[in-house]
């Protein structure tokens, strides 16, 4: 008769941790540029090539 009480925890546990933690991770104050940027892009990869829409 172990197994119902058994089955009935781990069934909470996984559900606890399923729960979201509404303070989450992404807390804190937003990431700033370094000092010594002056607006010189960073980003060295190519832009993304899009098609031109089908025109009818």
């Amino acid at each position: 008769m172990i197994r119902i009480p058994m089955t009935a925890l781990l069934l909470i546990a996984g559900l606890a941790g399923c729960a979201n933690d509404p303070s989450g991770h992404h807390g804190g104050p937003p990431p700033r540029d370094p000092v010594d940027y002056h607006g010189v892009p960073t980003d060295t990869r190519p832009p993304a090539m899009v098609p031109a829409p089908v025109t009818p």
